[in-house]
């Protein structure tokens, strides 16, 4: 596994960082030749043993795309801090765009924690329009999951102090038709809360979770109920599909779930309409 810093301090000669941090305002290194889920995990545990007061996020697909629409959703009239003083951020200095980031980042905190905002699990379930070809894009997703990391992958270390709180440093759901960042936020919390489930990374149209033990058969049933009633909740042919069996059999004996939170789960991993 290949690694580099965003740090300035962290570049060896002064040379230039082969990427940008992008809209990653926490961005702390980048990941090449990860070699799968678990190696990356394995280095995500490292680092977050090592460095207690922090909690780290990863990128999954499409780190880009990612970037793009995590600004855009980051600019949600409930989630935007507004630039303060007479002359604003001077974005040409590097300290006033560091403040403001870290600013930004505990404002959407406390906006994730606001009441008023906040979604419950049950007022998120069938609000994503969903097609038995997304069910299919579920499945194949967690049947190989290694196929959702992209060539490179980025980390943030975030001065949170609960895992759920991560997505505030990559609030995404930019578009109308996908969930956005409250509402992944209430789904991060049921997962956690019902089903063990850490909160450990998110790309452009999917998140991931991890537990500390594999489901067993009983657990595995739970969740699939669950999930059911997430994506096909108000929509018979999804919920009533073969495939939520299919995915209870895949998800026993295992630690990972990745889960889409954007419309046409299918589109993102290239199924055509054979596939579905």
């Amino acid at each position: 596994m290949k690694r580099g810093f965003f740090e300035p301090a962290a570049q060896a000669d002064g040379d230039a960082q082969p990427y940008r941090q992008g809209n990653f305002g926490c961005a702390h290194e980048w990941l090449e030749d990860v070699g799968g889920m678990d190696k990356l995990l394995q280095a995500l545990d490292a680092l977050s043993a090592a460095d207690p007061l922090h909690r780290y996020l990863c990128t999954l697909d499409d780190v880009s795309q990612c970037s793009y629409t995590c600004g855009h959703a980051g600019q949600d009239d409930r989630l935007y801090l507004e630039e303060s003083g007479e002359d604003g951020v001077d974005w040409d200095d590097p300290v006033q765009v560091a403040a403001w980031e870290q600013a930004s980042l505990q404002h959407r905190i406390r906006q994730l924690g606001n009441p008023e905002l906040a979604q419950s699990w049950d007022q998120v379930c069938g609000t994503l329009a969903t097609a038995v070809c997304d069910l299919k894009a579920l499945l194949q997703a967690n049947r190989e999951q290694d196929a959702l990391l992209d060539d490179v992958v980025y980390v943030q270390r975030i001065p949170v102090p609960a895992d759920d709180l991560k997505i505030a440093a990559q609030p995404n759901g930019y578009f109308s038709a996908d969930w956005d960042t409250f509402q992944n936020h209430a789904i991060i919390r049921h997962l956690a809360g019902q089903h063990g489930y850490r909160f450990f990374g998110m790309g452009a149209a999917w998140m991931g979770f991890v537990r500390a033990e594999s489901l067993t058969a009983e657990q595995a049933g739970r969740l699939v109920a669950d999930l059911k009633d997430l994506y096909g909740r108000g929509r018979e042919q999804v919920y009533a599909h073969a495939g939520w069996s299919e995915l209870q059999q895949l998800l026993r004996g295992q630690r990972l779930l990745m889960l889409g939170y954007v419309e046409n789960l299918a589109d993102s991993l290239g199924l055509d309409d054979e596939e579905c």
